[in-house]
């Protein structure tokens, strides 16, 4: 599903990536643990073709992603990736479905496929009486469920998970993560995700720990 070879990225004189060979196998979850600071976030933007490598190649189903202009990498990520992110970043103007429906429609697709995956989902994540509340309107629990509704909208071969618990408390956390290996049973969903969070990271098929930018 996803390769990285070799990965190097410095910020100025900041060396934070200093070489990291990695896979990661459809259907897998897969946690990245290590230090603040320790390149964590740097190595999931990368993979997730947020940001590029100063070094060294990322190839998920087959694409080399740096032989992509930035138009075509954008629209790669938009059928590819789906990410999960620790405050959502849902739009605050917008009600639930929106939320949700706006990648599928950011890349043109059909509005009546959009309606019923998206009607599917949030009834999967058992959020479809929210469907026309405002993110004000819900708890954070029901948010992060809406943001990873949205990462799902566009049947994604992967999605990246920034600490996406990090936000929560206990309980909602815990559901959270029962959630992402639901996801996975049901939907044969791929996860990579960054996470301070000790249950989480214990509960992946493969704990990945950084140390000073390299794989420990």
């Amino acid at each position: 599903m996803l390769k990285a070879v070799n990965i190097h990225k410095s910020y100025n004189k900041l060396h934070v990536l200093k070489g990291i060979d990695l896979e990661v196998n459809e259907g897998e979850i897969v946690s990245i643990v290590g230090a603040s600071g320790a390149g964590k976030s740097t190595l999931l933007h990368i993979l997730g073709t947020l940001d590029r490598p100063d070094l060294g190649s990322v190839n998920i189903r087959n694409t080399p992603l740096e032989s992509l202009s930035e138009d075509k990498l954008a629209q790669f990520r938009n059928h590819h990736i789906g990410f999960v992110f620790q405050f959502h970043n849902l739009l605050p103007e917008f009600t639930a479905f929106e939320n949700i429906c706006l990648p599928a429609m950011i890349g043109n697709r059909n509005f009546n496929e959009i309606e019923e995956k998206a009607n599917t989902l949030m009834k999967m994540l058992g959020i479809f009486e929210r469907k026309a509340h405002k993110p004000s309107e819900m708890s954070g629990g029901e948010q992060q469920r809406t943001a990873v509704a949205r990462a799902l909208i566009n049947s994604p071969a992967i999605i990246f998970a920034d600490e996406p618990s990090g936000n929560l408390d206990s309980q909602n956390a815990e559901e959270l993560h029962r959630l992402f290996f639901r996801l996975r049973t049901e939907l044969k969903q791929t996860f990579v995700i960054v996470t301070h969070n000790f249950n989480l990271a214990e509960m992946a098929d493969r704990k990945i720990t950084i140390i000073d930018g390299k794989i420990g």
